[in-house]
């Protein structure tokens, strides 16, 4: 399966809400890195991603998120991940993540 990755920016709130569709492994991590790049270098704001409807995601997808979340928190904003599916959300909370995401 692909991952579909809709974006959208909340002027209001100064935020950044993103939806993740489908798989985020080694084959299209750097589809995800090069997105959360361009949302931050557009507008450094916070994110939100929502990933009700991703059905996974592997160390690789993970370490973009983690990743994004470093340069990110080193500029004061943060990122979110909302909604995770029941698979997903054993994984966050198996490598600790949870406390940082969720």
């Amino acid at each position: 399966m692909s991952l579909e990755m809709k974006r959208d920016y909340n002027a209001q709130e100064n935020r950044w809400d993103m939806a993740l569709i489908g798989e985020v492994d080694i084959s299209n991590a750097s589809l995800l890195r090069a997105e959360l790049k361009a949302m931050f270098d557009e507008n450094a704001s916070s994110v939100n991603i929502d990933i009700q409807d991703l059905s996974y995601i592997d160390s690789t997808g993970l370490g973009v998120i983690i990743g994004a979340y470093g340069r990110m928190k080193e500029q004061g904003v943060s990122v979110k991940l909302l909604n995770p599916a029941k698979n997903v959300e054993k994984l966050l909370k198996i490598t600790s993540l949870d406390r940082i995401f969720l």
